[in-house]
């Protein structure tokens, strides 16, 4: 127990120091997730609609990949389940990675834990803390959630089903990022790494889905994410499964918490690697330094939504299967343009989807300037005759052009895959790829927002992650809400062309281009004036 003095100090800290982004995060996560059930028991009040969704969405390859299966299409809470269980199972998890990075690995990096650990504290006390404020806003979001649709009038069972999912799948990627926060020397890094437990989760998830009953099924079952649908709320309601996430958590943190022990204070497990003696040449500039520090993540980026476009290029026909058992459907599709105008707007709504994980991307590679200035690596260069605009650029250069390349990457693994099942490849890629990079301006203005806030108020840098959260949720919910349309407008995702299948105009592309551009204006003008550090 001694290993553990302090841990109560130490998460009232916490609470304290999050007084305002956990409120922040748990009303905004339980206030959409009520909204979307309110919505939706208006927009399918009918069981005809009801049938309709369990006869298409439930079975078609395409539907499943983005949003999983439906397992009670009768009910209002089966459909949320379907609708939004996933999106709401990454923003938990994505929640409770930054909280314990936040508390562990950057308190670490920034030198807090040192000051704490001079006083009265156990060695495993702060990620003791992260671990339990994470844990309890995980379970405060599971609670609130299920108490919320039963207020609503939804099924007790199958409400707390769902949200104590939610919450378990915090409770999942708590432990990553405690073990994360273990491995890497920075909070970048650990950062990282849980980003891609997270994002493979997704794909695992996605790919079992899509496979249907003749195919892999089982990845699903290796995904977190995937655990929350098979607990199937609202159906089975299978309790049993929700000790799959919570066994994996405690060997998590029993993994984080023997690794804590093997490590230096400061360092990481996987000590960083000695540089040469000499710089290579390409060194002598911000440019090739920021390419040495931002290629990891540009390559890493581009591979991993080549696999997530070639998953969602895979499922594509399965839009057009759905319309050969479906007669009446076809019928309407046909008036509409035929199946390959659906197959279009499926792929219009993946690239969209692509588009806001590019985001992240583009936010990642933009904090890279604040996290070189608060690591003080910032300064030493800037003290030689590199000029501050050099070398802020030098971030962005790689925020946006490697943002290009991400999203044609994606687009290249859903046009080769695509257009091999149609015996269009180069059509296909050629299509797909500019497609993808119609989003291009809108990951622009993201970055653009990013470094605004790092150049004004560099404290609040990440806040640009809560602009992308509510990105998100216009895009994904907007319509589904019924928001006004001025609502939905604000985000750049909104304006963007749904290419492939619609027209590609100018207009709204070079409209997002200037606001980028007057945001990347505005944040290196406020970093030229403000203090470095």
């Amino acid at each position: 127990m001694t290993a553990l003095v302090g841990a109560g100090s130490l998460i009232r800290l916490a609470l304290r120091r999050d007084r305002v982004l956990l409120p922040v995060w748990v009303v905004g996560l339980v206030g959409v997730t009520l909204a979307t059930a309110s919505s939706l028991g208006e927009l399918y009040g009918t069981e005809e609609l009801r049938r309709q969704i369990g006869a298409t969405a439930g079975t078609n390859p395409a539907f499943l990949a983005m949003l999983g299966p439906v397992h009670d299409h009768t009910t209002t809470g089966g459909i949320l389940a379907w609708r939004w269980g996933v999106f709401g199972a990454l923003l938990t998890g994505l929640m409770a990675m930054l909280l314990v990075t936040r508390h562990t690995r950057a308190d670490e990096e920034t030198g807090r834990l040192e000051l704490v650990g001079s006083v009265v504290t156990g060695r495993h006390a702060p990620l003791a803390a992260a671990v339990a404020v994470a844990a309890l806003a995980s379970a405060l979001i599971g609670v609130l959630v299920g108490s919320g649709l039963v207020a609503l009038g939804e099924p007790a069972a199958g409400s707390f089903a769902l949200g104590l999912a939610f919450a378990a799948v915090g409770l999942v990627f708590t432990g990553v990022g405690a073990v994360a926060a273990q491995l890497g020397g920075s909070a970048r890094t650990a950062n990282a790494v849980s980003g891609a437990v997270l994002g493979g989760a997704y794909l695992l998830r996605a790919a079992g889905d899509a496979a249907g009953d003749a195919g892999p099924t089982w990845l699903t079952w290796l995904s977190p994410i995937g655990w929350l649908e098979q607990v199937r709320a609202f159906a089975d309601d299978r309790w049993w499964v929700l000790l799959l996430p919570v066994v994996s958590a405690v060997l998590l943190l029993g993994v984080a918490a023997v690794l804590l022990t093997r490590r230096d204070h400061g360092g990481g497990l996987v000590p960083s690697r000695l540089g040469p003696a000499r710089a290579p040449a390409s060194l002598r500039g911000p440019f090739g330094l920021a390419w040495r520090l931002q290629r990891g993540m540009v390559i890493g980026w581009a591979l991993s939504l080549l696999v997530l476009g070639a998953v969602y290029g895979a499922v594509a026909r399965g839009v057009e299967e759905m319309l050969a058992t479906n007669p009446a459907l076809a019928r309407v599709v046909a008036q509409l343009g035929g199946a390959g105008a659906v197959v279009d707007v499926y792929l219009a709504t993946v690239l969209g989807m692509i588009g806001l994980f590019t985001s992240i991307y583009a936010v990642q590679a933009t904090s890279r300037a604040r996290a070189e200035e608060s690591d003080s690596r910032a300064e030493p260069v800037l003290a030689t005759p590199v000029r501050r605009v050099s070398w802020v650029v030098s971030h962005l250069v790689f925020a946006t052009l490697g943002a290009v390349v991400v999203l044609a990457a994606a687009g290249l693994g859903a046009g080769l895959v695509h257009g091999a099942r149609t015996g269009d490849v180069g059509g296909q890629v050629v299509r797909l790829v500019g497609a993808a990079l119609v989003h291009a301006p809108a990951v622009w203005v993201v970055a653009g927002i990013a470094l605004a806030l790092f150049g004004l108020l560099p404290r609040l840098t990440a806040v640009s992650w809560a602009f992308l959260v509510v990105f998100l949720v216009l895009g994904q919910l907007g319509p589904l809400l019924r928001l006004d349309r001025w609502v939905v407008d604000l985000s750049p995702f909104t304006h963007v062309p749904k290419a492939p299948g619609a027209e590609v105009t100018a207009t709204p592309l070079v409209w997002l281009t200037v606001v980028a551009a007057a945001l990347v204006a505005v944040g290196i003008a406020g970093f030229r004036r403000r203090d470095v550090g």
